[in-house]
C-alpha cells in the first residue's frame, strides 16, 4: 500500500465534457466529476472513479453522507444519476455523494470476500474459476486509498454512519465483505442479488450448500449492532434449487444469511437474526423503510440491471431518509 499512497498525487480530474449534466425533466442538476486513482500492482492502469455531487453541493459548508458503489460502469444502466436527481428533487432522500468505482477487467478476482485481520482473500470456487483471489488487495485499496482520498477532496461525513457501500451480483458480495469486515469504516451495506452462492467446495450440491462463504462469515459473528444491511433478491433470478425445498438458490442464500440455516449434516448455523439484528421484510408494494436489516424479495425479478434499477429507489429511501 505504500506505493499506492505515494502515488495519490498522480490523480487526474475529468476532461472537458464530464462536468455538470442535467437529468431529464425538472429534476435538479447533479454535478459529475471523474478521476483515476493509482491501484498499484492490482490495477496498473488505475481505478476509474466517478463522483455524483448532490444539488447545492457548491453552496455552503454542509457535509454529506457518501455511497460507494462497485461496478461503476453500470451507473447509467441502473439509472443512478437519474434516480438520485428525482429523489433528491422530491426531497424523498437526504442529499448524498455517490462514488462509483469501475470494475477491473478480471472482475471474478476483484470481487469476493477477505480476512481483514490476516490480510488475505477467502477464495471461493465456481464453474468459471476461482472467485475473489484479489479481494483482500481490493479491500486494502478501497479502505486505505479511496476513502482517504474522497474524505480529503469532498465535504463528507467521514464516519462509519456517514458511509455506505453498494453492489450487485459479485459486486454485492464484495460490498457485503467490505462492510462486514470493516464496520469501523462503513455503517451501511446495500447488496442487490448478492452472490452468496460462492462456496469453498462445489464438488456436490450438498458441499456447496454446506460451505457458502458469506453465510459462514455471519455464523462466526460477532454481532454488529451498528451495521445496517439492505439485501434484495428476485424470485426469477434462476431455476436452480440445490436443496430441493422449492425455493431457488438465489433467494435461499439470502434468506439463510438473514434467518439462519441448517447444514446438510443437521448442524444449525446462525444468521443475522440469531446475532440479534432486527429484520424488516418487504416487497415492491411495501418496501422496508426501517430496520437494521432490510430484506426485499421481488417477485419475478431477474438477475439483471433492469431489476437492480427498479430496486435502487427503495434502497436509497431506506439508506438515506430525508433529514428531519
Amino acid at each position: 500500500m505504500g506505493f499506492v499512497r505515494g502515488c495519490l498525487a498522480l490523480f487526474w480530474l475529468a476532461a472537458p465534457g464530464t462536468g455538470a449534466a442535467r437529468a431529464a425533466g425538472p429534476s435538479p442538476t447533479l454535478d459529475t466529476q471523474q478521476f483515476t486513482l493509482p491501484g498499484g500492482a492490482l490495477a496498473p492502469g488505475g481505478f476509474h472513479v466517478r463522483v455524483f455531487l448532490p444539488p447545492g453541493y457548491s453552496h455552503g459548508g454542509v457535509r454529506y453522507p457518501v455511497l460507494y458503489a462497485n461496478d461503476g460502469q453500470d451507473m447509467d444502466a441502473v439509472a443512478m444519476r437519474r434516480t438520485l436527481a428525482r429523489l433528491e428533487g422530491a426531497h424523498a432522500i437526504a442529499p448524498v455523494i455517490v462514488v462509483a468505482v469501475d470494475a477491473l477487467p478480471d472482475r471474478l478476482a476483484q470481487y469476493g470476500l477477505f480476512d481483514r485481520g490476516r490480510h488475505r482473500p477467502i477464495v471461493g470456487v465456481s464453474p468459471v474459476g476461482p472467485i475473489g483471489t484479489n479481494a483482500a488487495a481490493y479491500a486494502q485499496w478501497f479502505i486505505g486509498t479511496l476513502l482517504p482520498y474522497v474524505d480529503a477532496h469532498y465535504r463528507t461525513d467521514a464516519t462509519p454512519r456517514g458511509r455506505a457501500v453498494l453492489g450487485w451480483s459479485l459486486g454485492g458480495l464484495s460490498a457485503f465483505g467490505l462492510g462486514w469486515n470493516a464496520p469501523d469504516r462503513f455503517g451501511t451495506i446495500g447488496a442487490f442479488s448478492p452472490s452468496f452462492w460462492v462456496a469453498a467446495d462445489r464438488t456436490s450440491a450438498g458441499a456447496a450448500q454446506r460451505s457458502r462463504l458469506a453465510l459462514h462469515m455471519v455464523n462466526r459473528g460477532p454481532a454488529r449492532p451498528e451495521l445496517r444491511l439492505w439485501l434484495s433478491v428476485g424470485t426469477g433470478e434462476e431455476t436452480a434449487d440445490r436443496d430441493h425445498d422449492g425455493v431457488i438458490d438465489a433467494v435461499d442464500d439470502v434468506q439463510d444469511l438473514v434467518n439462519g440455516w441448517r447444514a446438510p449434516d443437521g448442524q444449525a448455523l446462525r444468521g443475522l437474526r440469531q446475532l440479534g439484528a432486527p429484520v424488516v421484510e418487504g416487497g415492491p408494494a411495501d418496501p422496508p423503510r426501517a430496520g437494521q436489516v432490510a430484506l426485499e424479495v421481488v417477485p419475478g425479478a431477474h438477475h439483471d440491471q433492469q431489476a437492480w434499477a427498479a430496486v435502487l429507489p427503495d434502497f436509497l429511501r431506506w439508506a438515506f431518509p430525508p433529514r428531519g
